[in-house]
């Protein structure tokens, strides 16, 4: 393993990784740009609704947004085995499996909807974010079908067009937003639920710009074989056997961070929304951080389909490196402006008082947070699944839930106990998950 060849394959990893991180910037800048609109022009107890019910709306969406990614490094495989036919086979059956994901999640969402109240919140919080919840179930459906189409194009290593798309569908989401909320021109003012319709359309709009872009490129006109187009029985349980424990892997962690919104409820509006703004700052970073992730595994996949052992190692050398550099530049980051970083969304002294211990712990679990990002990617695109899964459950369900509990409530350190115990555990599964990736990597290559 040579100096150049890292080198070589940072560059690549970069080039790849680039577009993905802006692109998943835009996805995360449209939940930030919402809570800024609805924190400006509504206010905290608005802002908090919104919180929590995006919060649970994309828990429960964390099934198929984590499933859906193992389908890219599919894709990058079967091209270095130069295997058209399966890759039309494998699109039409990642269709197939986004709608299973979208009936079922949405019959969870309407449960959840109908029971809204078993959440424990305020009653402002409540009548305000149950419709709210409503409206983002919805538009996760278009969202679960983008998200498959998208693994196309970054698996054929050319993520650049979502990247536009989805910087498109930002500015689509910021106008729709300001239009709905406060209702101008022929617009009536739909206060709250006007973010979430303006949501609707902005994914709607995504969805058919990128189906649009594929079928009119030669290089993805293989994708629409429509004689190849039928269900596969073997080829969707492939898709479903990997997506569902992957799915799962993503819900442990955003159930975790979903559970402590939950908690800051039971401790006061204020924490609430302080909470709100801090896991915002946070999920951007992450967000961005699963941009080497991703393509970590396309690379590793690709790797993979070359039956080149030594590709592979580089290839998860090569996203650590990125991750912990990247995160690592966001923590200091964190660290010098985060009082101005809650100024932008909302001037309020107690929220910001309450929000700013919080930042300052979330700029220390950048590195963790980044770390077991790219380690469940690595090992998504080594199709190990299963192990990596019983990590993140452990680590975020016996180890950050009970610790920030205890710490939050039994010791009485409030919204900061409730932090300590998310640190902890995202370091927990950073370490176990490393572990994991130099132990699989170093196997011989499965068939």
């Amino acid at each position: 393993m040579t100096q150049k060849s890292l080198k070589t394959e940072l560059f690549k990893t970069y080039k790849l990784a680039l577009p993905i991180i802006i692109g998943q910037l835009g996805v995360i800048l449209m939940g930030t740009s919402d809570n800024v609109i609805v924190g400006r022009l509504l206010g905290p107890v608005s802002l908090g609704a919104a919180g929590i019910a995006n919060s649970i709306a994309f828990l429960i969406a964390s099934l198929a947004v984590g499933g859906m990614a193992v389908i890219a490094p599919m894709v990058s495989k079967l091209l270095a085995e130069k295997d058209s036919p399966k890759l039309s086979a494998l699109f039409f059956n990642a269709l197939l499996a986004a709608l299973l994901y979208s009936v079922l999640l949405s019959l969870v969402g309407f449960v959840v909807y109908r029971h809204f109240y078993i959440l424990g919140q305020t009653a402002a919080i409540e009548s305000l974010g149950a419709p709210f919840f409503f409206l983002i179930m919805v538009a996760n459906i278009p969202m679960i079908f983008f998200l498959a189409v998208k693994q196309f194009s970054d698996g054929f290593s050319k993520p650049a067009i979502v990247m536009y798309i989805t910087l498109l569908g930002l500015v689509f989401d910021i106008t729709g937003n300001v239009v709905l909320i406060r209702g101008l021109w022929i617009f009536p003012e739909l206060g709250l639920n006007g973010a979430a319709i303006g949501t609707i359309f902005s994914r709607l709009l995504m969805l058919g710009i990128l189906l649009y872009y594929l079928r009119a490129q030669p290089a993805f006109r293989l994708l629409f074989h429509f004689p190849r187009w039928k269900a596969d029985r073997a080829l969707l349980t492939e898709i479903l056997g990997r997506s569902i424990p992957a799915g799962f892997q993503a819900f442990f962690e955003i159930a975790a961070f979903s559970f402590a919104v939950v908690m800051m409820g039971w401790l006061s509006e204020t924490e609430l929304a302080a909470h709100q703004i801090a896991i915002n700052v946070a999920s951007t970073t992450y967000m961005m951080a699963t941009g080497f992730a991703h393509a970590g595994s396309i690379r590793i996949g690709e790797a993979w389909g070359k039956r080149d052992a030594t590709g592979i190692r580089l290839s998860g050398r090569a996203a650590y490196t990125w991750v912990i550099g990247f995160m690592g530049l966001c923590s200091v980051v964190i660290l010098l402006f985060g009082q101005w970083i809650i100024k932008i969304y909302i001037e309020d002294d107690a929220v910001l008082t309450a929000a700013l211990p919080l930042l300052m712990i979330a700029a220390f679990f950048q590195l963790s947070d980044g770390a077991q990002s790219v380690g469940l990617g690595v090992l998504r695109g080594l199709a190990d699944i299963r192990i990596p899964t019983y990590i993140t459950f452990v680590a975020y369900w016996l180890i950050a839930l009970p610790v920030g509990y205890m710490m939050g409530f039994r010791l009485e350190m409030g919204s900061v106990g409730i932090w300590l115990g998310l640190l902890l555990g995202l370091t927990f599964s950073a370490v176990f998950l490393y572990a994991r990736y130099n132990k699989v990597s170093r196997r011989p290559l499965p068939a």
